[in-house]
């Protein structure tokens, strides 16, 4: 296993829209290890492909333990996930991002979703998730489609973010 970088926006790759897996083999399926190790050292709960340079329909999650020692994590690979249902009511969580490092704002999304996709083996599954994990899953396929938490905001927060980003960058190098 090995931890791969994580890009940051302003990073235009972070805009790219990703394509479906058309092969569950064992190159995805080290790369899902690759991301779950990535993502537990950043430390985070979700972590898409497209975030560590692959612009692959995949993501990985896991919301369980999340600051506990008493739970057991529970790994959860996406691969073409696809959202097939979403509750009429809605719910608001604060969200951060591995891409965007030390920023988080209020977001909300549908309270409930109800997702289909391919596991590690390669077998069709279908999920209905509610709270943390509904949010986590459909930030995380936002980014799938090139969106970050941030295009869910006003444009004046927006752009405050990404422009602090910028600076931080730019110090950095």
């Amino acid at each position: 296993m090995a931890l791969l970088p994580i890009y940051t926006a302003p990073d235009p790759l972070l805009k790219t829209i990703s394509k479906p897996v058309e092969d569950v083999d064992d190159k995805i399926r080290t790369l899902v290890e690759d991301m779950f190790e990535t993502m537990y050292a950043a430390p985070g709960i979700g972590l898409a492909a497209i975030q560590v340079g692959v612009p692959k329909r995949l993501l990985v999650i896991d919301v369980v333990g999340k600051g506990r020692d008493d739970e057991e994590p529970q790994p959860l690979a996406l691969i073409n996930p696809e959202i097939v249902w979403v509750s009429d009511h809605d719910a608001t969580y604060e969200e951060g991002c591995l891409s965007v490092p030390d920023h988080y704002a209020d977001v909300v999304r549908p309270a409930e979703v109800e997702v289909t996709y391919l596991d590690v083996e390669g077998e069709r599954q279908t999920l209905r998730a509610e709270g943390l994990l509904s949010t986590c899953i459909q930030h995380e396929m936002d980014h799938l489609d090139g969106i970050l938490f941030l295009d869910h905001l006003s444009a004046l927060k927006r752009n405050m973010i990404l422009r602090k980003l910028l600076k931080q960058k730019k110090l950095a190098s």
